[in-house]
């Protein structure tokens, strides 16, 4: 049975509807556009097939990375409420009808994330210094070393887990928009909603945390579309 193809209009992005022209991106099949309605806009692509693209896992692949850089190149010029990957409408009446039914709910989210971006803090666990290697493979001096070992690793990770946790609260106490978010891995994050303008004030307590914290490897990312404050 042969395919159908099912295009629709993919949107990336919602943003008040700008006074000066913006520069758009290509996206995933051409260069994107800006629907407006009044006072609220989106950024779309019509004619892209999810469907398609969900056969070809190269494709989705690239795909979804394009939709994170059309968002993330928008939101260098404005602030956008960033959507995720999939959302369509079938139509222009449609997504027209959707912006109406929500426009002051969103234009209430876009005015309090009004020139600010999203920062995440990554820490990844350092390892446990490696002890001096016992001389011999055996005997009480060889398992009294593998337990001291077995110790020292023990309060390592402790010390770990109370850094976190301090680095948490810090952040918590520090920033009215904060997000802890721990990993599988051991590694953790935590995402911040700050003011561009006040990046001075980041690094600082970027160096804070680094101190507090010796015990990890913390970096800190550029700003990024708010995803995880909407």
């Amino acid at each position: 049975m042969e395919f159908q193809q099912q295009y629709n209009l993919h949107t990336y992005a919602l943003l008040e509807t700008p006074a000066n022209p913006l520069e758009l991106p290509r996206g995933i099949a051409g260069k994107v556009q800006i629907f407006s309605c009044d006072r609220l806009s989106a950024i779309v692509e019509p004619e892209v097939s999810v469907e398609a693209l969900e056969q070809e896992g190269d494709r989705l692949m690239q795909a979804v990375l394009t939709h994170d850089r059309v968002i993330c190149q928008v939101f260098q010029q404005t602030s956008v409420l960033p959507l995720r990957f999939g959302t369509c409408f079938s139509s222009t009446e449609s997504l027209q009808n959707h912006l109406k039914a929500h426009c002051q709910q969103y234009l209430e989210k876009l005015a309090k994330l009004n020139g600010k971006g999203e920062y995440s803090l990554k820490f990844t666990p350092l390892l446990p210094p490696e002890p001096a290697t016992p001389s011999e493979t055996g005997g009480r001096q060889y398992f009294l070393a593998k337990k001291q070992r077995y110790q020292q690793i023990q309060d390592f990770q402790d010390t770990q887990a109370a850094e976190w946790q301090k680095a948490c609260l810090i952040a918590t106490q520090t920033y009215p928009y904060a997000t802890v978010e721990p990993t599988p891995e051991r590694e953790g994050r935590i995402y911040v909603l700050v003011s561009r303008q006040d990046n001075a004030l980041l690094l600082e307590q970027y160096q804070t945390l680094q101190q507090t914290c010796p015990h990890w490897e913390v970096q800190l990312t550029e700003a990024l579309p708010p995803y995880h404050f909407l």
